[in-house]
Parts: structure tokens; C-alpha cells; sequence
């Protein structure tokens, strides 16, 4: 399993529009694949949209993507409004569950931590032990590293009701003696988007 998060930077003023044309194609394009989660942010690097399509592996990434190309209605109308695209291509972490239809929370944080070269192995390890200690406090919703793209970056993402529930579970994971989980000696790099679902978003 792969996945492709793809990260939309649009002109200030139209987050609203193209999130609605999305929508309104998003029955279009899950002819071909299905969407596994859409968020746009709200604090952090604004005016971002990023979408998340699962794939079986690369060869079915490009089938789909193919097989998309060809249809009148795709895609939705919406490159007016784009100042920027970026993929990347994840593997999700071996302790990740699935995303799917889920309702965790009104607001997300997305962690993107870039390790030293040759540590992912080691970092992966780490979390393995420590996620099911932090999960005491709220679930993670995904955790991916990335397989092509800019390399050792490391998303992981944690829902929450509001931003107030994610000062106080983090207050209290802090205090757990089994997090955080012991990598932060192969940092080089850490940055956060606050992001809200959109109302179409499987996970939610």
C-alpha cells in the first residue's frame, strides 16, 4: 500500500471555491480510486488544500491516473486558483491503521519531521513502541514516511476536538514516561499545519 498526498497552495480568497467544485467532481474521479482524506489548513502555511488517494502500489497509481485523464469531467475546473502543486508519494508507518470512513475529530495537526539520513529504520522502530502509549490521549489518524519526493520525511497525524482538547492532550502525553518516543536525536527538521476536514472528506 502506498499513498499520494497531494498539497494544493491557492490564491487567498478561493479555498472556499475550489474545495466546492472538488465536491462536486468528487463522484467523477472515485470511479477510478478512492479518496482517503481531504483537509485544508486553517493555521500554519494557509491557503493549503491537501488530499490524500490511496493506491495498491505505484502501477495502480498510474492506471488510475491514466485510465482519470481520459474522462470529460476530469479534473474539476479549479487551476485558476492554483499557485502551486506538490506530491509525495508515502508509505504508511507498519503501525498505521487504514484511513477510511472515520469521524475523529473537527481539527487535525499534521507533524512533518525530516530525520538524518539512514535513521528511518530506527525512527519507525521507536514508534512502533511508543504510539500505543500516546494513543492513551487521542488516536493517531495516519503516519506515513516518504518512499519518493523530498526524502526522510515523516507526517503523522493526530485528531482532535478543538484546538483547546489538542493543548490539553498534549499537556498530558508529555507526562507519559514512554513519550515522546526517543527519536528527536535524529532531527534535522519539524514543522506543523493545523488542518479542518472538509464536510466531503472520508475522514472526518
Amino acid at each position: 500500500m502506498i499513498y499520494e498526498m497531494r498539497t494544493y497552495h491557492v490564491r487567498p480568497g478561493t479555498q472556499p471555491r475550489v474545495m466546492e467544485r472538488d465536491a462536486k467532481a468528487l463522484p467523477v474521479r472515485e470511479k477510478y480510486s478512492k479518496l482517503g482524506a481531504y483537509w485544508y489548513t486553517i493555521h500554519g502555511p494557509l491557503n493549503e488544500i491537501i488530499h490524500v488517494w490511496p493506491y495498491e502500489d505505484l502501477e495502480q497509481r498510474a492506471r488510475v491516473r491514466a485510465e482519470a485523464a481520459k474522462d470529460p469531467d476530469e479534473p474539476p475546473a479549479v487551476a485558476d486558483a492554483i499557485v502551486d502543486m506538490q506530491s509525495a508519494i508515502v508509505t504508511p508507518a507498519p503501525f498505521m491503521r487504514p484511513l477510511g470512513q472515520q469521524e475523529l475529530g473537527s481539527i487535525y495537526e499534521m507533524r512533518v519531521y525530516t530525520y538524518r539520513p539512514g535513521t528511518m529504520p530506527e525512527v519507525l522502530k521507536r514508534w512502533a513502541v511508543a504510539v500505543p502509549h500516546r494513543e492513551k490521549y487521542s488516536p493517531l489518524a495516519a503516519c506515513w514516511y516518504t518512499a519518493q519526493g523530498g526524502l526522510n520525511v515523516f507526517y503523522h497525524v493526530w485528531p482532535y476536538k478543538s484546538l483547546a482538547h489538542r493543548d490539553e492532550v498534549r499537556s498530558q502525553a508529555v507526562k507519559d514516561p514512554h513519550w515522546p518516543p526517543g527519536s528527536n536525536e535524529f532531527l534535522v527538521r519539524m514543522e506543523n499545519k493545523i488542518l479542518a476536514p472538509a464536510p466531503f472528506s472520508p475522514m472526518r
